[in-house]
């Protein structure tokens, strides 16, 4: 039994005892721990001297790590000196798991593992080794005394002096740049996992697996002139309640083809916590983001982002930063009636509670939200792993997948929690990054789990690397969900470019490395099916590019090539056709900074292409009556009636309302087995209103099969509006004091009697301008909009207004006033550091008042923008 870990987490393994013999300390300096079969290549060496633990490793008999320090602290003990070795134990491990994501769906895993059993003076501990065919990795597992409190580990790599080195010089967001160096000529200082090494035809990769809440991230740290870097933990102090395994020191090791084909981290991470996985749906993304970083913020400019995925079959749209919850239900709506799901942005700070998770995931998951992309987490902590532990679960329970952003680096994170669909932590296209880097990360990233790096890039950023290798990083980068990095308007500009990204998947089954090397040029094969897809990009001057097909099955096989037009690299990629063999090599001239990539399938009598047809969802009508059922009161009552139709044959059609918590509605679904073209399905119910306020919204849905798809579930849905009045304001009501009919914000939450400041509810200062503090009003950020209730029932509005003195850099707003949509008051553009300024307005048979704060057009996000004493007279 694994301390601290029940038996049903234990490994879905097939391990066999081979010894459970105790050797004492005095009986050996050495243990050697070989792979799990006699043709394996590595070996771990474990010595003892002077009570000191080292640890070294050998591949084919050379020396890739050289002995290092192995050890922890504790409050209570040093674990790295006086050491004795007490007894160990051996097995080997053989284990197949299913994966979600990643390189290679099905996994195999054999490694030989031995258990030391050691002592420092009266403190016990265990150092569990593991030697697989593609890397060596230990850990170190404490028993329940009460808890444990580790102050810092002894636990180091020692390289070859003159081994070359890609080096992450360390933040807790990994998005530096890499840099070629060796590894002792490396500058001191701390860098991040995964750290790569050659030497000679050996490569390193040095990571860490398994790492949760009850543990803490780490760096490598590196002295000046010296070949070793020393694991260092994120805190000073982890604490353990009970037993603690910590985790795994990782070290990949093998050719170039071992390194970036090998499965390790996830093969050491814990098995997966969710049984059934078959609402987790990998796929390509349309994101307006990082072409148009004020889209998020518009529904019209989000529809045609939804239209362009339909029509080219890619399953999601992802909504970043800044959209509002008034549209996206309706986008949701609009998106899944066109086979089309969407994905939200938050910052983690709106997430970082059970009590706002709690209120956030379930509402956007009634919105029929699939996942959510979280954000700035930027921590290695041992509390933040706890929080990542706390929202896995959460979306888990919730079927809502999920994709980190400002993160760490997989650990085998999408092991653990198959719905874990990507991680950022990487220099990526919102960098707008120059191509020296790219073939680095197959090789380094990439190899720890999927990567987001939103490829694509065809029309926005530096536009340095040629369309060629832009196509081709989706089949280098493995990323379960596929952001791609540019508007929908430049796709439709590259026709063939995007008929090869309306091919590509996002999951594999399995991963070859072809050619390259880190820093010069890369080229990887990967299997979908019966398909291969290839991709290959050069960083540096024009050449030839050459990969061997040797990867493919016997037989003929038909090769679809996409490569840069010659002397035109930023125009659309041409296509060209061959049938090849396995014996045969791919070769095409690129030019600086380019690539080609390929689709390659059985060549069969009368196939010209190995593409696949761009699903479609069948065309659908649903009308909704009423569309808006006005003001209703508490308990009042009002009847809803639909009709559906279907294009196509579909299968298991229910059509039926959904009302709020408290609300309830008559009547029972409509439902059709074998639903026919021409066929109309309708029914009609009636609704009982609920207490809450508010704005409200009744969806109708149509749910239906069609077995045609891949995803055959379709979700059609309108919605009926519904409105529950609160009460008219009071007079000399502070605006503040009101319920938010809706509430839109730049930056963070809309604030109560405080300041926007930042991203988290409450984290406000005292509402400031130019120097007077004032007790109530609204704290926003421009563009925000704020909608209260007035029922008709007040005279007049007063405030005073400008930017807050938390706006320490340039900003600038205007201030406007809307009843009922039609403009009551505006200011002029205000800048920070000014007085007040009053603004007022006649309200006299406003039904709805809105207060807005837009951009006083110098483009700066630092509009901090303020509502002081926002009064009512009623």
């Amino acid at each position: 039994m694994w301390p601290g870990r029940s038996s049903a987490a234990l490994l879905l393994s097939l391990a066999i005892a081979l010894s459970l013999t105790a050797v004492p300390a005095s009986a050996a300096t050495g243990w050697t721990v070989t792979g799990p079969s006699s043709r394996s290549p590595l070996t771990a060496q474990l010595t003892l001297e002077a009570g000191q633990l080292k640890l070294s490793a050998a591949r084919a008999g050379r020396t890739v790590l050289a002995p290092a320090p192995v050890g922890l602290r504790t409050e209570r003990a040093d674990l790295s000196k006086d050491l004795k070795v007490l007894g160990q134990q051996q097995r080997v491990l053989a284990e197949r798991y299913t994966m979600t994501t990643g390189k290679r769906k099905e996994r195999a895993v054999r490694a030989r593992e031995t258990r030391f059993q050691l002592a420092a003076g009266d403190a016990r501990f265990e150092l569990v080794l593991r030697v697989s065919d593609d890397g060596v990795a230990y850990r170190y597992v404490l028993p329940d005394e009460g808890g444990t409190v580790v102050t810092g580990e002894a636990s180091a790599y020692r390289l070859d002096p003159a081994a070359t080195a890609w080096l992450l010089p360390y933040n807790a967001w990994y998005e530096n740049q890499r840099v070629e160096t060796t590894a002792a000529g490396a500058p001191a200082g701390e860098f991040g996992h995964p750290s790569l090494f050659q030497s000679g035809a050996d490569f390193v990769l040095l990571t860490e697996s398994d790492v949760d809440g009850s543990y803490s991230g780490s760096k490598l740290v590196h002295e000046a002139g010296s070949p070793t870097y020393a694991v260092k933990l994120a805190d000073e102090r982890v604490t353990a309640p009970g037993a603690l395994r910590t985790p795994w020191r990782t070290a990949i090791i093998g050719d170039l083809a071992t390194v970036t084909e090998s499965t390790l981290v996830d093969d050491l991470a814990a098995p997966s916590k969710i049984e059934d996985t078959s609402w987790i749906r990998p796929g390509k993304s349309a994101w307006s983001w990082l072409s148009e970083h004020q889209s998020p913020r518009d529904f019209d400019r989000q529809k045609v982002y939804v239209d362009f995925a339909a029509r080219n079959g890619w399953p999601y749209v992802l909504v970043d930063e800044g959209w509002s919850e008034d549209w996206v239900p309706e986008l949701t709506r609009y998106a899944r009636a066109r086979g089309v799901e969407v994905l939200l942005w938050f910052h983690w700070q709106t997430l970082d509670t059970p009590q706002k998770r709690a209120e956030v995931l379930p509402k956007v998951k009634a919105w029929g939200v699939k996942g959510v992309k979280v954000d700035f987490m930027e921590s290695d902590s041992q509390a933040r792993y706890a929080w990542y532990d706390e929202i896995l679960a959460e979306t888990a329970a919730l079927e809502l997948m999920i994709n980190f952003h400002g993160s760490t680096i997989p650990h085998g994170l999408a092991r653990t929690w198959p719905h874990v669909m990507t991680m950022e932590a990487i220099h990526g296209q919102e960098q707008l990054p120059q191509p020296a880097n790219n073939p680095v990360h197959p090789f380094t990233r990439n190899v720890v789990g999927s990567m987001d790096f939103t490829p694509v890039a065809l029309e926005v950023g530096p536009r340095t690397s040629s369309v060629g290798h832009e196509v081709a990083l989706p089949v280098l980068y493995e990323s379960a969900w596929q952001h791609f990095a540019d508007k929908p308007e430049a796709y439709d500009r590259h026709p063939n470019t995007l008929r090869f990204l309306n091919q590509v998947p996002t999951v594999w089954d399995e991963t070859r490395y072809l050619s390259g090397h880190p820093g010069d040029e890369a080229a990887l094969a990967r299997r979908s099916g019966d398909r291969w897809f290839v991709g290959a990009i050069t960083a540096g001057p024009a050449r030839t590019v050459s990969t061997p097909l040797s990867f493919l099955g016997e037989g003929e096989w038909l090769v679809e090539t996409v490569r840069d037009v010659p002397g035109s690299p930023r125009s659309d990629v041409q296509r060209e056709s061959r049938v090849l063999r396995a014996t045969d090599t791919l070769s095409h001239a690129v030019p600086a900074n380019g690539g080609f990539a390929a689709i390659a399938c059985p060549a069969t009598p009368g196939r010209t292409t190995c593409d696949k047809p761009v699903q479609h969802v069948p065309g659908t009508s649903l009308t909704i009556t009423p569309q808006d059922a006005g003001d209703r009161s508490p308990g009042s009552t009002f009847e809803i009636s639909a009709e559906f139709t279907a294009d196509r044959p579909v299968r298991d059609a229910v059509l039926a309302p959904s009302v709020p918590e408290g609300w309830s509605v008559a009547g029972e679904p409509v439902r059709d087995n074998d639903f026919a073209p021409g066929e109309v399905l309708s029914g009609k119910w009636t609704v009982t209103v609920g207490s809450r306020t508010g704005k409200h919204e009744i969806p109708v849905a149509a749910d239906f099969r069609d077995p045609s798809l891949d995803a055959p579930e379709v979700h059609v849905a309108k919605a009926v509006s519904v409105f529950v009045p609160p009460p008219v304001p009071a007079d000399g009501a502070s605006v503040s004091e009101l319920p938010f009919v809706s509430a839109a914000n730049g930056w963070g939450p809309v604030e109560r009697d405080r300041s926007n400041n930042d991203q988290a509810a409450g984290d406000g200062n005292p509402l400031t301008i130019g120097g007077v503090t004032y007790a109530k009003g609204l704290g926003t950020h421009a563009v925000s909009e704020v909608t209260v209730y007035l029922g008709r029932g007040c005279r007049s509005f007063t405030a005073l207004v400008g930017l807050d003195d938390e706006t320490t850099e340039p900003g600038s707003a205007t201030f406007q006033l809307l009843g009922d949509g039609e403009e009551l008051a505006e200011t002029p553009v205000l800048r920070g550091g000014s007085p007040a300024v009053a603004l007022s307005a006649d309200v006299t048979g406003v039904r709805m008042l809105t207060l807005r704060t837009t951009d006083g057009g110098d483009g700066k996000n630092h509009d901090h923008t303020d509502w002081a004493e926002p009064r009512l007279s009623c």
